[in-house]
């Protein structure tokens, strides 16, 4: 028989979900409040859902020092949505360094353009400093051939994760790092979904 899924409640709106499907946090040795996201860190976990408006309700509500009874450090409501933030892009850029050894990424303009044209295309990131007019340009084709496009990284960072220089444009090809890092995107938009409401 399966073993079922262990369930853990929201500190902050008590809603009982697979563990899965929420944000954990842990203690540091000093008591700091670390996020989890990859639920591997050790020791007591407890539990947010993966939105930005819980974790501030139960950092307002002190629900941490409640649920590691006593005190803990670094419960800064926008402290710990940076944390998340950066750790939820991180996890994204690394999907990207990972295809990009495995041969799955093409970069530079023309290459971009033709492979959308062409096919095989199955994620299209475009730079956040990009012009205007470019990225348009960028994100018409990608909607004529219903590739999912994702601005999140500056020239410079998509750059960095290929180890070349600035980029403006990339596309990750049809493999499993798409589905990978449409789910990691996913996390990061109901993240942050009341924050831009």
């Amino acid at each position: 028989m399966p073993k079922a899924t262990p369930q853990r409640s929201c500190l902050a709106c008590r809603e009982t979900k697979d563990k899965g499907e929420l944000l954990r946090f842990v203690l540091a040795p000093d008591r700091t409040l670390v996020p989890d996201l990859q639920n591997k860190l050790p020791g007591r976990g407890a539990y947010t859902c993966l939105k930005a408006s819980c974790l501030r309700q139960a950092v307002q509500k002190k629900q941490f020092s409640r649920g590691f009874k006593g005190e803990v450090l670094g419960a800064d409501a926008d402290g710990l949505v940076q944390q998340v933030l950066h750790k939820l892009e991180e996890r994204i850029a690394s999907y990207i360094s990972l295809a990009n050894k495995a041969g799955k990424v093409v970069s530079g303009s023309d290459q971009v353009q033709d492979k959308l044209k062409k096919g095989g295309a199955g994620l299209l990131f475009v730079a956040t400093d990009i012009s205007p007019d470019i990225g348009d340009k960028f994100r018409g084709l990608a909607q004529l051939k219903q590739v999912p496009c994702i601005s999140l990284f500056t020239k410079e960072r998509l750059g960095e994760l290929l180890g070349k220089e600035l980029r403006s444009v990339l596309v990750v090809m049809e493999s499993g790092f798409v589905g990978s890092i449409g789910l990691e995107m996913e996390k990061y938009r109901n993240f942050f979904e009341e924050e831009r409401e």
